[in-house]
């Protein structure tokens, strides 16, 4: 079971997603501040990171950096200020998605990440 951590600050959103998440086989941990995704990711070890990109007064670049720093885990935005993520983040998320996502478009893309990040992903034929 991969263990995925979801940053949101929208409580609406949270229970939504995480039992989305949850119903399709993953361990989902929940973060509502960019201080607790952190803190977190030096506490556990996850295979892929969701994350809000406007967190309060704080942006997910932070989130994204310590993600990426820690290992090779996939991380997705998922904002409505996808624009501003992609221009302001370095080290680059995997994929940005514009709010409101669709929960089906999410899943599978979590799911093409951490099948190339195991090696697990489709072969192409020569």
């Amino acid at each position: 079971m991969a263990k995925i951590l979801y940053v949101e600050d929208d409580p609406g959103v949270i229970s939504l997603k995480k039992e989305i998440l949850e119903q399709a086989g993953y361990s989902v941990t929940v973060c509502v501040s960019v201080d607790d995704a952190i803190s977190e990711l030096d506490k556990a070890d996850y295979d892929a990171v969701v994350t809000d990109w406007r967190l309060g007064e704080s942006r997910g670049r932070a989130i994204v950096e310590a993600a990426k720093s820690r290992s090779s885990m996939p991380v997705v935005v998922v904002s409505g200020y996808v624009g501003e993520a992609f221009q302001a983040a370095e080290p680059l998320a995997d994929i940005y998605l514009e709010k409101p996502v669709d929960s089906r478009e999410l899943l599978q893309i979590l799911q093409t990440l951490l099948e190339v990040r195991t090696g697990r992903g489709r072969q192409s034929l020569p």
